[in-house]
């Protein structure tokens, strides 16, 4: 099994180019489904969740193919409806080829899917979209069989008690070829959501209104291929500089989606770094040591700030003068990663769904054991600010969402090797 070792106490510098979205990415390629002919997709990148969602569209009868950070598929044959139970484990966003083959070929044979454990995170507001667009769904053991009676789903008004991106996604990947309009109230505004949208734009969908809470869809009969590129990934973003920050250094991230990281921006900016950006380019400085942040930090839908950097910020603020306060309102569980910063000598208490996180003097090496995609990036970040040695195991979490993490730390003159 891999683990990462890591020697802390450098001050990270230099210049990071953004790896492209992962939650971007992997609805993206589910939508490839729904096109009669090839899709290129550029900036994927190289990720454990993004060879599964390969393994997926070959299993199906796509051609799918990777060279570099571009990904052929070729969706021609699709000539199987079932994704296999070991498929869908692998990662949380296999639900999203739920919808994908429904506006496909009418029918799909899925099962829950897997990814972090980060709480409850029921799938029953997709089904429940779904059956109003004329899915007949059934469940028996954790198996979901769906079919269309017509082939093709009905276009209908859709209004989600939350807005999941999750849900967002299946009704628009199963409306862009039903028969009729789609309209989704209270839908998710995330920027991945447009991406995905922009790139079914690009394939002749009839989509508007992403971006907002209401999104308005007008079924085709079919959809083409397309070239496309990949929006870059905020949640990553968020990552490099967090780190950066805490270990007192400057980084200039390129490739970067400035306009969607204004929501973790506005906040860092807080700690007393430096940060000055354009359209695509990120500059931060932090000569000193970082300041707690004044305002309760409450992780909501976008354009609140991202339940994903929680983690990730979390870890940087605990070297900060002061005390900071997160509020975790989407998942229940995204506080396991405190108990390995609490190991290194982080103040933090944890009353459920606010952590109290006061700045302590320094931290130490140790083992740690990565519960989740983001909590495991926070033990990085922590283990690249102690003093010492850390053991970081269980990295396959990590993998999911950050291209060669160790690879970017060692550019910016940190000690992190992978064993």
């Amino acid at each position: 099994m891999q683990k990462f070792i890591i020697t802390g106490g450098k001050r990270l510098s230099g210049e990071l180019v953004l790896q492209g979205s992962k939650n971007s990415c992997l609805p993206i390629m589910a939508a490839s489904l729904l096109c009669s002919s090839e899709c290129t997709l550029h900036s994927c990148p190289k990720l454990t969740d993004v060879y599964a969602a390969s393994r997926i569209l070959n299993c199906v009868g796509c051609k799918c193919s990777f060279s570099e950070n571009t990904a052929v598929i070729d969706p021609g044959n699709v000539s199987c409806t079932a994704i296999s139970e070991e498929l869908m484990r692998e990662m949380r966003s296999s639900i999203i080829f739920m919808g994908a083959m429904l506006g496909r070929a009418g029918e799909c044979i899925v099962s829950v899917p897997g990814g972090c454990e980060l709480g409850p995170r029921p799938i029953d507001m997709h089904l429940s979209a779904l059956r109003k667009m004329g899915v007949e769904i059934t469940e028996t053991g954790g198996i979901i069989r769906c079919r269309t009676p017509s082939g093709r789903a009905k276009g209908t008004r859709i209004s989600l008690a939350f807005p999941s991106v999750g849900a967002t996604e299946n009704v628009i990947l199963c409306a862009v070829t039903a028969e009729g309009d789609t309209v989704i109230n209270n839908a998710a505004r995330e920027p991945e959501i447009c991406d995905l949208c922009g790139f079914l734009r690009a394939c002749g969908a009839d989509i508007a209104g992403d971006g907002g809470s209401r999104i308005l869809i007008k079924g085709k009969q079919q959809l083409h291929g397309c070239e496309y590129t990949i929006m870059p990934d905020r949640i990553a973003g968020a990552t490099y500089l967090s780190m950066v920050a805490a270990s007192k250094g400057e980084l200039i991230l390129t490739n970067a989606c400035t306009a969607e990281m204004e929501p973790f921006l506005s906040v860092l900016e807080q700690t007393g770094c430096s940060i000055y950006t354009s359209d695509d380019r990120i500059y931060l400085r932090s000569a000193a040591r970082l300041k707690a942040v004044r305002d309760r930090i409450r992780t909501m839908p976008h354009p609140g700030f991202p339940t994903d950097a929680q983690a990730v910020l979390m870890a940087a603020l605990s070297l900060a003068d002061g005390t900071s306060v997160f509020e975790e309102n989407i998942f229940d569980c995204r506080y396991r990663h405190t108990g390995a910063l609490i190991k290194m000598g982080a103040d933090i208490q944890v009353l459920g769904k606010v952590a109290v996180v006061k700045g302590a003097e320094r931290l130490f090496g140790a083992a740690a054991e990565a519960t989740d995609l983001r909590g495991g990036a926070a033990m990085v970040i922590a283990a690249i600010c102690a003093e010492g040695r850390s053991e970081i195991s269980r990295i396959c979490h990590i993998d999911r969402g950050y291209e060669k993490i160790e690879e970017a730390v060692r550019l910016l003159g940190g000690d992190m090797r992978r064993v």
